[in-house]
């Protein structure tokens, strides 16, 4: 401990159920074991350490009950793809770092690092870059400079598709891993989604959010054979429609005449920036058939009735090729299904890989904890820039916020193992404990009698 404070040396923090404040924890000596910091006193703790059983008997009662509140949502960020990737390939996946313009680099930097600073982060992303960059080519169109926005553009289409291949080279890594690494990863990919989507039928569907350009989500929906509800419909190049219309899927439960049952595996799905294979052509917003993990986005925008887009073309946040009033489109609709999906009474909203780095996001959650009924949960495997920490005493609503960060809780394998519920054995766990409650209940005069002598022996027919 000496020279390091708490917070550098207890990199694991829980709050959960009645905690009145979050607890920090490391490893100790002895394997799935933990140590409290010394500053640090929960009551359902005896003495300094805890063990993962512990951890598991704190947390996946609490998350289980609620998974299951009326509305239930998750939000996923890149903390997502960075841990299948790493599970996958040994190493994390491509990041979002800065870039560098052809021209006005400096300026654009410069505008960029400003609006970071505003929105909480120390240095501006690629997001940031592009950001400025679109409003400086609409600025030089406006002014007539055509040689200077031609070769601004031209920059643009060159950084989106460089960042498109970024994107695919993360997705081609998961492809191409070692078959056995590759097959445990997705599993525990499918196991995370399903533990959000396997909701009783009389619960709204679950609705997932992501700020990921990939299609990591779409993969593991797909192996898990879980159907997702988005605003595209058709078959061959599907159209983005603003008619945002609750359509689901029912069956029509065998010798029961009535109204249809919901279908289980199926949950509703936003990409709150967009995606890679997300092409703008004309006035549409379309998606193309971009095979996961492709080497290059360009030889799918040459196909017929694309209009010859380029990267430029690709709707990713907050990039448009055209004006400011198509670039709120379609986000504008993306962040207000966002707002509608989660600021409802009884709602839960999960968040596993968000760093809280998006203040339009930030904003929206801010809005949802002024219902005091609504829940947040905060699932991440770290908070290197203490956003995070930061964005929970900034919220001070601590009593509707939970809390499990670092390794030792949000490690994907080790949440899924231990902390996150087995929805589609708990009704079967449910049935059977009522069940033997009911037993248990019915015949207790048989049992006592039964055991005159003492024994604890319960007869084979009572049980």
């Amino acid at each position: 401990m000496s020279g390091e404070t708490t917070q550098e040396a207890f990199k694991n923090i829980l709050k959960v159920r009645d905690d009145h404040l979050p607890i920090r924890f490391n490893a100790a000596e002895q394997p799935e074991a933990f140590r409290l910091a010394p500053d640090c006193d929960a009551s359902w703790v005896n003495g300094q350490e805890i063990s993962l059983k512990d951890l598991r008997n704190r947390v996946e009662p609490w998350l289980t009950s609620l998974f299951q509140s009326e509305h239930l949502a998750l939000l996923i960020g890149s903390g997502l793809t960075h841990a299948v990737h790493h599970m996958a390939a040994g190493k994390g996946a491509a990041g979002m770092g800065d870039t560098t313009f052809s021209s006005y680099q400096d300026e654009i930097a410069n505008a960029a690092k400003v609006a970071a600073e505003q929105a909480g982060r120390k240095a501006g992303n690629l997001e940031d870059q592009l950001r400025v960059a679109n409003e400086l080519l609409r600025g030089l169109e406006i002014l007539g400079k055509d040689t200077e926005s031609e070769a601004l553009r031209k920059s643009l289409v060159e950084i989106l598709d460089a960042f498109s291949e970024s994107i695919l080279q993360s997705e081609k890594g998961i492809a191409i891993a070692d078959e056995a690494r590759r097959e445990q990863a997705l599993n525990t990919l499918v196991t995370f989604l399903m533990s959000f989507a396997s909701r009783t039928g009389v619960r709204d569907r679950l609705n997932i959010f992501t700020t990921n350009y990939d299609r990591l989500i779409e993969a593991g929906a797909e192996l898990a054979g879980l159907h997702l509800l988005d605003r595209f419909l058709g078959n061959l190049t599907p159209i983005f429609r603003s008619s945002r219309l609750d359509l689901d899927m029912h069956y029509n439960p065998p010798g029961i005449r009535g109204e249809p049952r919901y279908l289980e595996g199926v949950a509703r799905y936003t990409k709150l920036h967009g995606s890679v294979d997300w092409v703008q052509t004309n006035s549409d917003i379309r998606r193309i058939g971009l095979p996961f993990g492709a080497g290059s986005v360009t030889p799918f925008l040459n196909a017929p009735g694309l209009g010859n887009a380029t990267a430029h073309a690709l709707m990713i946040y907050p990039n448009s090729a055209k004006d400011r009033e198509t670039s709120d489109y379609p986000y504008v609709e993306l962040f207000r299904d966002l707002a509608s999906a989660i600021c409802r009474p009884n709602s839960t909203l999960v968040t596993y890989g968000y760093s809280f780095g998006d203040e339009h996001i930030n904003r929206v959650i801010r809005d949802m904890l002024t219902i005091p009924s609504t829940h947040l949960v905060v699932i991440s495997f770290d908070d290197p820039l203490g956003r995070i920490m930061r964005t929970y005493e900034e919220l001070g609503r601590a009593s509707q916020i939970s809390l499990m960060i670092g390794p030792a809780l949000a490690d994907l394998q080790r949440l899924t193992e231990n902390f996150l519920p087995k929805a589609a054995i708990d009704k079967t766990t449910y049935r059977m404990s009522e069940l033997l409650k009911q037993r248990w209940n019915t015949a207790p005069t048989q049992q006592k009698a039964s055991n005159v002598d003492g024994s604890n022996n319960i007869p084979f027919e009572d049980l």
